[in-house]
């Protein structure tokens, strides 16, 4: 029989990864909806296919093959009942950890509960059926299949790992006749590593570390870091939140951030991945990435992930490290700190802002100090200059809301009173968290600096969305006018009725004179607010001029075209053009 499959590619994905999985052995039963997909699995030599009328007998059948073979079986069946008849034996399989994987073909998920013949809710499973179920949808955009190849991964994992059990896929029809696709298109495969598995090579590719969010670095895993950096050329791609200070840190913002040029420097045949959600928003090209964490979920912010190292991240940098006798006579680190050194030859003058004041401030931030940053435009503006060594940092990047900036910072002063807290929020989110502030046991060991431009800055800046409407954005979109308007008094009284020292500065010469004071490293007798006023569009111009350092024609070109025309403008002419 000649190969024919489907051309539902959300089926084609999930025959594709059972292939390259080497899960084989199929039992069917008959159906209309799960057509497209046993049509694939039966025309295709690959698979073993087995029938079964009844899908309680199937579910049972696939346990004992599971459990004699030690491999994974897949289930397929139709719509309407056909999956309530799965449940006795997925719980079976549930109980003895047995890989048995139940693909429900469905109906598309709009047609719940509209009273639409053969269309069964099977998004929530019972607890004790599965340790694993997603719908497979069908697919409409890059970002769909970008999940479908995710979800699809994750699932087949599942089946085996930590002892293994049954996995549920509610795998989405269009009831497609187009079976003309004579070739199987090769879905991403990722692999997932534990301990004591052989170890996929780095000898001869470029590496670099990403680190996102990270908690204070033991001394052992800042080392085995730096020796793996040694041996395999690796530079240790940060942004402030990281808080890895060994020899090969680059902080990347500034180089990955330029929009009008692409530096060579940033490309990689593989990034180590490690560390939680970063909020910097950085431009890094790889070939493949490489995720390293206990948790050994799949956790994909590049688009390119190819494994998932279940294991803690020392012991992955000491094993790479001791794969090979011979250090790297080069280091990526190099390349990234001269592409930066030299956009900072070349950096402009900032007009007063936050990315001023942290060009200013960073350096100046007292040793063994704590830094914590609000999300998004306050992070981006310090990602782009350095702190020094001693200095760790934080920002709520794990729910991103603006909402508990400041809470967090008190929560950490508190912790640690001995030590410097400094605290650097915008307007919104300070107003938003502002009864923090009142708790009487604030410490004189926290410092706030809020950055006061009356509005969500946001999205006034010259490359957010909404800035597309001008001053029709001010009222809805970036929140302009509320908390009194930018009123000089009004965090003046609330913070000195509450015991604060106050400062403030609406120039680079008033903030100049105050700097000194508010980065002193000597413990004052009460806490201190600087309330620094800028205004919108002088942010939205030093966040464009630092994004435009680097610039070469092609860049530029592409840049002034999608500036004048816009997303909706740029798909249109690609269109016109059949590209």
């Amino acid at each position: 029989m000649k190969n024919i499959y489907t051309d539902e590619r959300n089926v084609q994905i999930l025959v594709s990864l059972l292939k390259q999985y080497g899960i084989k052995r199929i039992i069917a039963s008959p159906g209309t909806t799960n057509i497209t997909f046993v049509e694939c699995l039966q025309s295709d030599p690959f698979f073993e296919v087995f029938s079964s009328v009844d899908e309680r007998s199937a579910a049972y059948m696939a346990c004992g093959m599971a459990a004699e073979s030690g491999e994974p079986v897949v289930l397929s069946c139709t719509g309407a009942t056909a999956s309530r008849n799965y449940l006795p034996g997925l719980t079976e399989a549930f109980y003895r950890k047995l890989p048995v994987l139940a693909v429900t073909s469905t109906q598309h998920p709009g047609r719940i509960g509209r009273n639409v013949p053969q269309v069964m809710d099977r998004r929530s499973p019972l607890n004790d059926v599965c340790v694993y179920s997603f719908q497979s949808r069908s697919i409409a955009s890059a970002d769909d299949r970008l999940e479908c190849e995710l979800c699809t991964n994750e699932a087949l994992l599942e089946l085996t790992r930590h002892g293994g059990g049954p996995v549920h896929i509610d795998l989405v029809t269009t009831y497609s006749d187009g079976f003309s696709a004579d070739g199987l298109p090769v879905a991403r495969k990722i692999d997932r590593i534990f301990p004591g598995d052989a170890l996929p090579s780095l000898e001869g590719k470029r590496v670099e570390v990403f680190v996102g969010a990270h908690r204070p670095w033991s001394e052992k895993l800042a080392a085995a870091v730096d020796s793996f950096c040694a041996t395999y050329g690796a530079a240790v791609l940060c942004d402030q939140t990281s808080n890895y200070r060994g020899a090969y840190r680059v902080l990347a913002a500034l180089v990955s951030k330029q929009e009008c040029g692409q530096i060579a420097c940033n490309h990689a045949d593989v990034i180590v991945y490690i560390g939680d959600i970063s909020g910097a928003y950085l431009n890094l090209p790889a070939c493949e990435v490489w995720r390293v964490n206990p948790d050994g979920r799949i956790r994909e912010p590049f688009g390119t992930l190819r494994y998932v190292f279940e294991m803690n991240e020392q012991e992955f940098f000491e094993s790479y490290a001791a794969k090979v006798d011979s250090v790297a006579t080069f280091n990526v680190s190099d390349e990234w700190n001269a592409a930066d050194a030299s956009l900072r030859e070349r950096m402009p003058e900032f007009p007063f802002s936050n990315i001023w004041c942290a060009e200013q401030m960073a350096p100046r931030l007292p040793e063994n100090s704590v830094l914590h940053l609000g999300i998004l435009n306050t992070l981006r503006s310090w990602n782009f200059f350095e702190t020094p060594d001693s200095v760790s940092c934080f920002c709520n990047t794990g729910g991103f809301g603006i909402d508990g900036c400041v809470s967090t910072l008190i929560g950490a002063s508190l912790a640690s009173p001995e030590k410097l807290f400094f605290g650097v929020v915008g307007d919104l989110a300070c107003f938003y968290d502002l009864n923090s502030m009142g708790n009487r046991h604030v410490g004189s060991n926290l410092r706030i600096m809020l950055i006061n431009n009356g509005v969500g800055t946001e999205f006034k800046n010259y490359s957010h969305k909404a800035a597309q409407f001008g001053e029709d954005a001010d009222a809805f979109m970036a929140a302009r006018g509320h908390f009194g308007a930018q009123s000089p008094d009004l965090m003046h009284h609330y913070a000195e009725d509450l015991g604060f020292e106050y400062l403030s500065a609406s120039n680079k010469e008033e903030f100049a004179s105050v700097v000194d004071r508010f980065t002193d490293s000597e413990m004052h007798d009460r806490p201190l607010l600087l309330e620094v006023f800028t205004d919108s569009q002088a942010e939205s111009d030093a966040l464009k001029a630092v994004s435009q350092i680097e610039v070469d024609v092609k860049h530029a070109a592409k840049a002034a075209i999608k500036g004048a025309l816009g997303d909706k403008g740029v798909s249109a002419v690609k269109k016109l053009l059949g590209r």
